[in-house]
């Protein structure tokens, strides 16, 4: 086999002659039919590689239908959660033979709104909205009626579109765990509101505590960051009845423990600390951050499955995909000290 050169690369009828089959056996092998021998896709495949042929995506959609194309709606924001599910996104789209169009937006209903268009309009075959939809749900739900979408923030009114972890649950064990080691009551450091997952765990905070016949103390709010984390611990860390802090994710819980003990507060003698995400720097922050761990990759890769279903079998109806949490119980949680 010798390699030739192309000016304008290499064609599937270019494929077809150095391998001797037909075009319609080289699509077959591009398509992974069945009907095609081992020995025959194993030598067109090497064909393929030799003269370095990509297909062009622009004529398959013309002839199937579909761009083998994933539209991807992030938050314009470097929180580790993002770029982590985002990850689990490409890496799955790349193992089901589709690439990924990911578009940006903030937390305006119209830049929302915009964005879901945007990704309609450039003829992907699906969406995943890796983005709160708290005021967008109604529209977007229109506009992505009659093309296959997964949501994985938990917003309400997407039915079995829905992929992810079960925050209820993950706060209802960072609660329990502290109220389990003798603490009174629990403070909440929450994240923003405009969130589903921030208000879903914030409800099942207060939920808890009132089931458990415990005091609710007034929720503080942040905005994810370690810095928002840190204000707020400062307000925390000078209130001695703090004995425990639930932080709605492990980012602003590095800035409280950072506050807590610029104040003195020592962690876990004083004041029990527990986030949520179990990111990588948690196991290694001073102490071990006790955490509730939830897989961001793990949601982005069950996500692109579940649109993949969608995509090959439009009828299909399935629940919302909702993994459990799982309690990492590490150095900066311990009983309340003595009175």
């Amino acid at each position: 086999m010798s390699t030739q050169q192309y000016d304008r690369g290499p064609a599937m009828r270019d494929v077809a002659a150095a391998a001797g089959v037909s075009a319609q056996t080289v699509s077959r092998v591009l398509n992974e039919h069945p009907n095609v021998q081992d020995s025959t896709r194993r030598r067109v495949q090497a064909v393929i590689d030799e003269l370095g042929y990509r297909r062009n995506n622009t004529a398959r959609a013309l002839v199937t239908g579909r761009s083998k194309t994933i539209g991807v709606l992030t938050l314009a924001t470097n929180n580790y959660s993002r770029s982590s599910l985002a990850l689990g996104v490409e890496l799955g789209a790349r193992e089901a033979g589709y690439t990924v169009n990911s578009v940006t937006s903030s937390l305006s209903t119209q830049s929302v709104i915009d964005a879901v268009s945007r990704l309609v309009f450039q003829g992907v075959d699906g969406i995943i909205i890796a983005a709160p939809l708290q005021e967008a749900v109604e529209q977007v739900a229109k506009i992505t009626a009659r093309i296959p979408t997964v949501n994985t923030d938990g917003s309400s009114g997407m039915g079995d579109r829905m992929v992810g972890v079960d925050q209820d649950l993950a706060a209802v064990m960072a609660t329990k765990h502290l109220l389990d080691l003798g603490h009174k009551t629990v403070w909440h450091l929450a994240g923003p509101l405009e969130w589903s997952d921030a208000s879903s765990r914030l409800n099942s905070w207060r939920r808890t505590l009132q089931e458990a016949g415990c005091e609710v103390p007034p929720e503080l709010h942040g905005d994810w960051s370690p810095e928002s984390g840190y204000h707020n611990g400062l307000i925390l860390g000078r209130m001695p009845e703090v004995t425990a802090i639930f932080v709605a994710s492990d980012e602003m819980a590095f800035g409280v423990i950072r506050a807590l003990t610029e104040l003195g507060r020592r962690i876990p003698e004083d004041v029990s600390v527990v986030g949520i995400d179990d990111i990588d720097l948690a196991a290694y922050s001073n102490p071990p951050l006790t955490t509730v761990r939830q897989s961001f990759e793990d949601t982005g890769r069950r996500a692109v499955q579940r649109l993949v279903a969608q995509i090959t079998n439009p009828e299909i109806s399935t629940p919302p995909d909702l993994v459990a949490p799982s309690l990492m119980v590490r150095a900066s949680t311990a009983p309340p000290p003595a009175p």
